[in-house]
């Protein structure tokens, strides 16, 4: 299926690593030119390269979203190093456990403007240009969680509840501008982060240091889905990069959920 997505330009937010790295990599492999993002140089160089490396367009924009004039400048590189951006994709944040007793009120607020505050620069940075253009998509990466939260979670949760609604809004706000807002909700992705937090607990559950085994017990006894199985970066990259196409043309103001069915279609 051609995705007519050749000659578009992308800024991926923390597409250093994981599943940010993942949608970089698939939207340059569908002819996209990517601005690379994270706060680590040396990451950001690396995935830019590998992107060139393979025949794809790249750069790096260095930044810290939860800043304004870093986020301002993340903005500026990125409308500057391909003479526009036609997709945001929002995927910067961080990934903190903590529960109801843990996690202070001044880490909520933290937390909300690192994982929300971020978006929202990014949106206000970038969405006038689009609007000149007449054609964008910009798509929020949130989580299951959003629907069903955790208690050791907790701000966490509310902060991907958030911006899930103020996606509808969005979408509502940009009506008729010919820019489309949209959020896909991964689920449990095996990431390296999770491996290793998963790896450690399996240790103290006498489950070995097989990942396959230990995969097994995730989906059996902590986090169980019809299809069996954790997901991939890749197949929350391939979502993604379907709604960034222009054969999405329809779908605006939509939660798109990745996560082998583990939350039901009814929340």
């Amino acid at each position: 299926m051609d995705l007519q997505l050749n000659g578009k330009r992308a800024l991926v937010t923390g597409s250093n690593f994981g599943i940010g790295e993942a949608i970089a990599m698939t939207l340059a492999r569908e002819g996209v030119s990517v601005v690379v993002h994270g706060r680590r140089q040396a990451e950001a160089h690396r995935v830019a390269a590998n992107i060139v490396a393979a025949g794809g367009k790249s750069a790096v924009a260095l930044g810290d979203l939860a800043l304004d004039d870093a986020a301002a400048g993340v903005a500026k590189a990125a409308l500057a190093a391909f003479g526009g951006i036609d997709i945001l994709v929002n995927n910067a944040g961080v990934f903190p456990s903590r529960g109801w007793m843990d996690a202070t009120p001044a880490e909520w607020t933290e937390l909300y403007n690192q994982n929300v505050g971020s978006m929202v620069r990014m949106i206000q940075l970038i969405s006038p240009q689009m609007k000149e253009l007449g054609w964008g998509r910009i798509i929020q990466i949130a989580s299951g969680v959003a629907a069903e939260p955790v208690t050791t979670l907790v701000h966490y949760a509310a902060t991907k509840a958030a911006s899930v609604n103020l996606t509808g809004s969005l979408a509502k706000f940009l009506a008729h501008t010919g820019i489309t807002a949209n959020v896909v909700s991964p689920g449990a992705i095996a990431t390296e982060g999770l491996k290793e937090m998963f790896t450690g607990m399996a240790a103290q559950s006498g489950w070995g240091n097989n990942w396959d085994e230990i995969e097994k017990h995730i989906v059996t006894d902590i986090i169980p889905n019809p299809c069996g199985r954790l997901g991939l970066p890749q197949d929350v990259a391939d979502a993604v990069v379907f709604l960034a196409s222009p054969c999405a043309a329809y779908i605006n103001g939509a939660n798109i959920r990745v996560d082998g069915g583990l939350i039901p279609t009814t929340n």
